[in-house]
């Protein structure tokens, strides 16, 4: 195998594919994504990403590596474009597998990982049309000095190079979400596909990503802790505002203010009925006075997403048939959250949080017995899912797994009841959901979204007490432009 390495080292010298390489002169050099020199502000030296050191970035490839079978070969393809228009992209997002193990935030490449070669990196060329109209990307030169590639080259030769490697192996991993037609259809990857020798390498990548460093941990609080101020903003807002579009906008800004770069997904913004839709994503209706509402957000701050849910009324108390429903949903939420800790399971929460919801659903009257199948109407979501760099993070982890400290999850109990409900009427058109993100630690457990009130007394002390005048200066305007 070192022969191969050796042969195709030989046979394109880094004289050959670097041509236009960027020197680093006193001027700083724009390589497409943020680094200490152009970013000071977002990246301490010796930084990849945000927070994110090249020793670390390094470790996880050493440990991918220990997992890979033996004589075997890793291919990890950015995420694609994706386009609103035929000339308008949406905004990009890096795969998650691919930005983990390379630290590169842009699309068009390819990375190959296998225990003869260590990291090598296949990276789009800039063309002057592209460069014009938007801006640099990272090139050959960049995959080895910033990513740290023990090899790079230019896409346009991943067919020359890349079938002598997968020849050389025995089995392949790559991540079939991503997978693409340039190295799909070599005659290489066609022979060990029709001998059941591919494999998808997330088995392997969420494994990794299950549990968190030190430095991801930092960022996912710093993540939570942001867009737990932005939801307690968007609560006080929302008794001047109760509109679904004004309060998706108004926690968008607020995250966006305090680094986030995105949403981690678009808010559910349920007033009324509305939150019984478990993911509710119009956002357009006007919140009855006297309705709750059910906002589900989440931001991502460099490559590290949140996810958390409130459900309060904005006119600012509950009714009695809220407040009942409420209040179980509170407590199967506390009693869950106390058993999160090493050794126990998703799975297990889970189980402990159905009893709970059809023990006290029966006791409200709104369920006939305990075990009831209606209760799955009411209720058809899991108590929570791992979360990291994805919202539903390491989706291989089966959810009976034992936790494992550094293992993030949510818990989030919940009821909805939609407007068709044959049931009491006082209940229907009733949705709530309490979402926490919760750390497990060595001793048991952190919530990281602690500082969002869920107590009905603080909610209705937050929203009587705090938000009267907010924004009421510019409120006549609001109305004029939204009529």
């Amino acid at each position: 195998m070192q022969a191969v390495v050796r042969k195709l080292s030989n046979r394109f010298s880094f004289k050959q594919v670097l041509g236009c390489r960027m020197y680093r002169t006193d001027k700083i050099v724009d390589i497409g994504q943020p680094t200490p020199e152009s970013h000071p502000q977002l990246l301490k030296d010796g930084e990849i990403t945000p927070g994110i050191t090249t020793e670390e970035y390094i470790l996880r490839r050493k440990k991918l590596l220990e997992l890979l079978p033996e004589n075997s070969l890793a291919i990890i393809a950015s995420a694609p474009i994706k386009m609103m228009t035929d000339v308008v992209p949406y905004t990009f997002r890096q795969d998650a597998d691919y930005l983990y193990i390379t630290g590169c935030q842009q699309p068009g490449g390819v990375a190959v990982l296998g225990h003869e070669y260590g990291l090598w990196m296949f990276m789009p060329e800039a063309k002057p049309h592209d460069v014009t109209w938007q801006g640099q990307i990272a090139g050959v030169d960049v995959a080895l000095d910033t990513f740290k590639a023990d090899n790079a080259y230019p896409i346009r030769k991943l067919h020359q190079i890349l079938p002598d490697m997968i020849r050389g192996s025995s089995k392949l991993f790559h991540n079939v979400q991503t997978a693409i037609p340039a190295y799909m259809e070599l005659e290489a990857f066609q022979k060990l596909a029709s001998c059941d020798k591919v494999r998808d390498l997330t088995v392997y990548t969420h494994q990794l990503r299950w549990i968190k460093s030190p430095a991801e941990l930092k960022l996912m609080k710093e993540s939570a802790s942001i867009a737990c101020q932005a939801l307690l903003l968007t609560m006080l807002h929302s008794k001047t505002y109760p509109h679904e579009r004004m309060l998706a906008a108004k926690v968008e800004y607020e995250c966006k203010m305090r680094g986030a770069q995105r949403m981690a997904f678009n808010p559910v913004v349920g007033g009324g009925p509305n939150g019984s839709v478990v993911h509710y994503s119009r956002n357009d209706q006007k919140i009855k006075d006297g309705d709750l509402v059910l906002m589900d957000v989440g931001c991502e701050l460099h490559g590290y997403v949140s996810d958390l849910t409130r459900t309060w009324p904005p006119c600012g108390s509950f009714s009695s048939a809220q407040e009942e429903l409420y209040d179980l949903i509170l407590e199967t939420n506390k009693h869950c959250v106390e058993l999160c800790k090493p050794g126990a399971s998703i799975r297990q929460i889970h189980n402990h949080s159905v009893d709970m919801l059809q023990k006290g659903l029966k006791e409200i009257g709104i369920l006939k017995g305990v075990g009831s199948s209606s209760y799955h109407t009411l209720n058809p979501t899991a108590i929570g899912h791992y979360l990291g760099m994805d919202v539903h993070d390491s989706q291989m982890i089966s959810s009976d797994c034992p936790l494992k400290p550094g293992v993030v999850i949510t818990i989030e109990p919940g009821v909805y009841i939609p407007s068709s409900f044959i049931g009491p009427e006082r209940y229907r058109g009733i949705g709530i959901r309490i979402e926490d993100e919760v750390l497990i630690t060595e001793t048991g457990y952190e919530v990281l979204t602690a500082s969002i009130p869920k107590e009905i007394k603080q909610i209705e002390s937050l929203l009587n007490n705090f938000s009267h005048g907010m924004g009421m200066d510019c409120h006549s305007d609001m109305r004029a432009t939204s009529s």
